[in-house]
């Protein structure tokens, strides 16, 4: 089985189920998504996402097994998510980006899909000038649908709590620390993906004989 994270396009973005393509929770304000129905919502959601794409660059993970996307993750900075206006935790502080939704087959979860794309988010990010943090708002009771990631899932993966909320407290990851974060990245997906590198072995340097031999 084959597993990769790709960044997301307006393509992947139509092969995912009905109700992610049409969720715009983050990317309006209840009021105007509220005046949509789903396929004005569908289509707002790509436009969204073009946009993004255009002024930004890329703000979304797609998780792929044996090459059918079977998870997807989205991140942007505040100016582009209204949803997180909404949360008593914010505002976002201004050296993050939003992790907004954070999706997963159902029946691919708890087999690490949600860490490789988070891992796939911070590899993109950690490039970019001017960015040190991911922030999210988690959701502890499951009251918001679906569209807001799961407390226990953002600590699982590196998230901490920034402003404590009962019910959705502000998280944040730091793309930088004291150790390199895209390093750390780079050996936690190696050691996701079992990849095992062999390590240096010196030459054996051959053993002196005779009187010259010390044992």
């Amino acid at each position: 089985m084959s597993r990769k994270s790709v960044r997301i396009t307006p393509d992947l973005l139509d092969s995912l189920p009905p109700t992610c393509r049409a969720c715009l929770f983050w990317e309006l304000d209840p009021v105007r998504r509220g005046r949509l129905d789903e396929d004005e919502c569908g289509a707002q959601k790509r436009d969204w996402l073009s946009e993004v794409l255009r002024e930004w660059g890329s703000c979304g993970q797609v998780a792929m097994v044996d090459d059918e996307p079977r998870g997807y993750l989205l991140y942007a900075p505040p100016g582009f998510v209204p949803g997180a206006e909404q949360f008593a935790a914010g505002p976002v502080a201004p050296d993050a980006v939003v992790l907004t939704t954070a999706y997963v087959d159902p029946a691919m979860r708890g087999g690490g899909l949600g860490r490789l794309m988070v891992q796939g988010m911070a590899r993109d990010l950690v490039r970019r000038e001017g960015c040190t943090a991911v922030e999210a708002f988690g959701d502890s009771r499951g009251r918001n649908g679906g569209c807001v990631a799961p407390t226990g899932f953002l600590s699982s993966v590196g998230f901490r709590t920034q402003r404590a909320h009962p019910t959705n407290p502000r998280m944040r990851m730091d793309l930088h620390s004291t150790i390199s974060w895209k390093e750390e990245v780079e050996h936690a997906l190696d050691r996701l993906l079992g990849v095992v590198r062999p390590k240096h072995v010196a030459p054996e340097t051959p053993r002196a004989s005779g009187a010259n031999r010390v044992d």
